[in-house]
């Protein structure tokens, strides 16, 4: 999005919509979040779409932004549309979603037969099949986020505690189970697949083709190349989804709420509780209760 456009937006706000210098840099902040979003998943930003609205403001929900500040974002994306309807820039019959109540913007999951077509999506010898299986089983099994995948290293792994070390919101780190399927294929990822892709010593655990970290966009890529291949819908596809799918299917299994926070990585148990809406029925112990275990 050009700067040129957010700039005399801001001047609309301030002097023809009498707005507060806070709420002219809050909107800033939230459209130049929305220009990257669009950036990163190939949407036209100006004028906005309602699909790619409702895409944005999901997204938001999903990375446990809070209600307050989606409906702050939902808002600052509408005003936008009107400055561009006042200037002549979109011709306002593009109709965006209205503003979100709380509680209803929702993670979107997988069933746990979707997640085995993606996981089965992986099988292969080739040096990527078999990185790609190791991400998605921690992605998955490990129910991390999207940056927390990207930021693992090497000695992330706690081989004698069967543990991995991750690096969560606010620096804080926390143990994540690490067991079964998951365990294993990053096994095989470390002996069959990166010795191939490490160009130079790095430390991170997973690499892309050229053997550098591996980035989110790198992530994004795969899970919708993977889900692609595993018949999903690309709208039912993003960075977290395995993430989600991962809390909610232990929520079925009978996950303690608390100890899906600490899994999660929530700093409160109210952002954990948001998995409840899929109506689900509470028992005990993690490795009795995840498929992946």
């Amino acid at each position: 999005m050009e700067a040129w456009l957010i700039d005399s937006f801001l001047s609309y706000l301030r002097f023809e919509l009498g707005c507060s210098e806070n709420t002219a840099r809050s909107y800033a902040s939230d459209l130049a979040k929305w220009a990257a979003f669009c950036s990163q998943n190939d949407i036209s930003p100006v004028p906005p779409t309602q699909d790619g609205v409702v895409r944005f403001l999901r997204s938001l929900a999903e990375d446990g932004i809070s209600r307050a500040s989606i409906q702050r974002a939902a808002a600052a994306i509408r005003s936008f549309m009107r400055y561009l309807v006042a200037e002549g820039l979109a011709d306002g019959g593009e109709r965006l979603p209205p503003l979100p109540a709380k509680g209803k913007i929702l993670p979107q999951i997988l069933s746990e037969g979707e997640i085995e077509r993606i996981l089965a999506s992986c099988d292969g010898k080739r040096d990527i099949d078999i990185r790609d299986r190791a991400i998605m089983e921690c992605a998955y099994g490990c129910g991390l986020r999207a940056s927390e995948v990207c930021g693992l290293e090497l000695s992330s792994l706690d081989w004698g505690n069967e543990a991995i070390r991750v690096r969560g919101k606010g620096n804080k780190e926390r143990l994540v189970p690490f067991l079964g399927s998951v365990r294993r294929s990053v096994e095989r990822y470390l002996k069959e697949s990166r010795p191939h892709l490490d160009k130079g010593r790095c430390e991170k655990l997973f690499l892309s083709r050229s053997g550098k970290p591996l980035s989110r966009e790198d992530l994004w890529r795969i899970v919708r190349r993977r889900g692609k291949m595993a018949g999903i819908s690309s709208s039912r596809l993003h960075p977290h989804v395995l993430r989600h799918s991962f809390a909610t299917h232990l929520l079925r299994r009978g996950l303690d709420l608390r100890t899906l926070q600490e899994l999660l990585g929530h700093s409160t148990i109210a952002t954990t509780e948001r998995y409840t809406h899929f109506d689900l029925e509470l028992r005990d112990v993690y490795d009795n209760c995840h498929p992946r275990a």
